[in-house]
């Protein structure tokens, strides 16, 4: 990021990199975001290159630093894969995600499959749950206002394309008014 009053001649290189203050940059993302442990160590070693680049030093001198924070974060209990899995999931039903499209999200935050799994696993709200928000939130199927037979094939298109089994995008486009949860009525 360059200012316009000050070319990027005599723009100043970042600080050098060091054990406390990656330790710094960590605990400033986390502040901010929750994250799983492989992710912090993208973010972190990005920082690495990115500063090294700039500051015309080699990265690979810093190679194994990016893993030590990460460790003392985890050791510390500021970081929990498994946490932070259970967290994503119940937000990620709530707002109407398949578990196909769950599992997509979590692999790229760097959670394995099985973890995934355990948290779908574990949360109550199953793929009919989030099948029913996704088309309320979308309004489509019972949820659309008006002329509900000309998209048909739309609604089932984006059931389709958020990860939803053919059989249950089914289900909830061709659903009558009557066959809403009661729950999902009065949300």
């Amino acid at each position: 990021m360059t200012r316009p009053d000050r070319p990027d001649a005599t723009r100043r290189p970042p600080r050098a990199i060091d054990a406390a203050r990656l330790q710094r940059a960590a605990l400033r993302y986390l502040e901010r975001y929750a994250t799983s442990s492989e992710n912090l160590r993208r973010v972190l070693e990005r920082r690495i290159a990115r500063t090294c680049r700039l500051r015309g030093e080699d990265a690979s001198a810093f190679q194994g630093l990016a893993e030590t924070v990460v460790q003392a974060c985890i050791r510390a209990g500021l970081v929990d894969d498994r946490a932070y899995a259970g967290g994503q999931v119940a937000s990620l039903r709530r707002k109407g995600l398949s578990g196909r499209a769950i599992q997509a999200r979590l692999a790229a935050k760097g959670l394995d499959r099985d973890l995934t799994g355990e948290a779908l696993q574990a949360h109550p709200a199953t793929d009919a749950d989030a099948a029913w928000a996704f088309a309320r939130r979308r309004r489509l199927g019972p949820f659309r206002r008006a002329a509900r037979g000309e998209h048909r094939d739309r609604d089932m298109a984006a059931m389709g394309r958020a990860g939803f089994a053919w059989p249950l995008a089914r289900a909830v486009v061709d659903a009558a008014d009557e066959d809403v949860p009661e729950a999902l009525r009065l949300g």
